[in-house]
């Protein structure tokens, strides 16, 4: 039987990385920050310490892909009055981060072997990266949000699907093609965690849409706070999972499901307590995003990320 002093998986990955160097953002010069989703996409500008001139425009989820990317642009091209410097985008799906190709999008159907970061930094003459836009969310809890004080860190999104992010040591680790983290997709019970870690699992077993439920739990409603309360076991135990896999020092949720947090509360912990390590169970941190636009500072951060890591600041 493992020893609870022997290092759990990945620990000693962590530990062999190099020491976290601290980084900043050069405030004086602008980032675009862009989300990319199946519904919107959503932009800013990164000034000073200040996210401004947020705007977002429907996606054209169902057009070709051509016209997809010149919507992006023409969007992009409102933006050149604020004279940034480099873009940084997030995205769902599967990435190849070095080419900057989005390799697919299940939400966009024509968006597969998109060369973005090609057509863009050729459209605009600027040094473009990209993201997974949950990856983008950990970044950007991290950079800017309440995960500051840790070097291991996982974030959550809890939507109508289920998303995740590393930040290990200090940065963000995607894994092959931006596909580490991808709880959502991992066998649990009857079918995988994102089955019972997102809206899927309100609308499955209680027919209702979690915004709906999460009203009635205000309300005192039992089977509203029945749900809930099921709700947070099951992302007890997907915590659990990833504690074995990474134990990180903070766990970040995120997604609309978040400010249900009190409903869920209880028996999440209930179910992390009986992770079998507790010197990682008993000091993790589970902490609440308060970002509006914490995907947007997570593509803002991605420039900072990549850039500085050759530019380091002492």
């Amino acid at each position: 039987m493992p020893s609870e002093e022997r290092e759990l998986p990945f620990l000693s990955w962590f530990l062999k990385q190099p020491k976290t160097q601290t980084y900043m953002l050069n405030t004086e010069r602008p980032i675009l920050g862009m989300d990319i989703g199946g519904t919107s996409i959503k932009a800013g500008v990164l000034i000073g310490s200040q996210l401004e001139d947020i705007r977002s425009i429907p996606t054209p989820a169902q057009m070709p892909q051509d016209f997809i990317l010149e919507t992006i642009a023409d969007f992009i091209q409102t933006y050149l009055h604020h004279d940034f410097y480099a873009i940084g985008i997030g995205i769902p799906g599967l990435i190849d981060v070095e080419k900057g190709i989005v390799l697919n999008l299940g939400n966009i159907p024509s968006f597969k072997k998109v060369f973005l970061k090609d057509y863009l930094q050729e459209k605009f003459n600027k040094p473009t990266f990209i993201n997974n836009d949950a990856n983008c969310f950990a970044l950007g809890e991290y950079r800017f949000g309440v995960a500051q004080d840790f070097k291991h860190v996982v974030g959550i999104t809890l939507g109508t699907g289920l998303g995740g992010g590393i930040i290990a040591n200090g940065h963000l680790y995607c894994g092959r093609n931006c596909a580490a983290g991808e709880w959502c997709s991992v066998p649990y019970l009857e079918n995988d965690f994102e089955e019972y870690c997102s809206s899927k699992f309100f609308i499955s077993k209680y027919g209702a849409k979690p915004k709906a439920l999460f009203k009635k739990a205000q309300k005192g409603d039992e089977k509203a706070l029945l749900a809930y309360n099921e709700f947070g076991h099951h992302l007890g135990e997907l915590i659990k999972h990833i504690l074995y896999a990474m134990a990180p020092e903070a766990i970040v949720l995120g997604g609309s499901i978040r400010k249900a947090y009190p409903f869920f509360k209880d028996s999440m912990m209930a179910s992390i307590a009986t992770f079998r390590y507790p010197s990682i169970s008993e000091d993790l941190k589970v902490l609440i995003s308060n970002l509006d636009e914490t995907a947007i500072h997570g593509a803002v951060a991605l420039v900072d990320e990549y850039i500085s890591q050759a530019n380091p600041v002492s």
